[in-house]
């Protein structure tokens, strides 16, 4: 993505790598820009700054289905009923700026929830463990009993 000398934006590569071979094309995405409350003094009253990233999931040809159910528990905060993930930056004072930190950060986080977390195996406490433990309570029963004051003899 570069910047043009008028400020106008152009995409140099038509879409964003996700994964080795996975590739979202650039039309499924789409922007929307709001007012900001993030910096930029009087102009956020009259500029809109904010970008909103949107990206319908369900819809979307270029990610299989288990990629999709990937995408769908792991970033379940970000998407709506209707499968449509919602992304927001507006921390820089220009709409290029915030556009381009939310194209890299939409990259990333896609690129992170696509990786398969491995299963946790339960694995069973050793009976050893389990033996220095009850030994080591009593040892420290037996020190605390030792530190008791005798009972008085009436």
């Amino acid at each position: 993505m570069t910047q043009s000398p008028k400020g106008e934006i152009t995409q140099d590569a038509e879409g964003f790598q996700v994964a080795t071979r996975t590739f979202i094309p650039a039309y499924e995405i789409w922007f929307t820009f709001d007012r900001s409350s993030g910096p930029g003094g009087q102009n956020v009253n009259k500029r809109s700054s904010r970008v909103t990233l949107w990206f319908d999931v369900d819809a979307s040809p270029s990610l299989s289905q288990p990629q999709k159910q990937l995408i769908h528990t792991q970033l379940k905060t970000r998407i709506n009923k209707e499968g449509i993930l919602r992304m927001v930056a507006s921390k820089h004072r220009t709409q290029a700026a915030n556009r381009r930190t939310l194209e890299t950060r939409f990259e990333e986080v896609v690129r992170e929830a696509l990786i398969e977390k491995p299963k946790r195996k339960k694995t069973k406490v050793p009976k050893s463990v389990k033996r220095k433990r009850i030994s080591d309570k009593k040892h420290r029963s037996q020190v605390k009993e030792s530190r008791r004051r005798p009972p008085a003899d009436d």
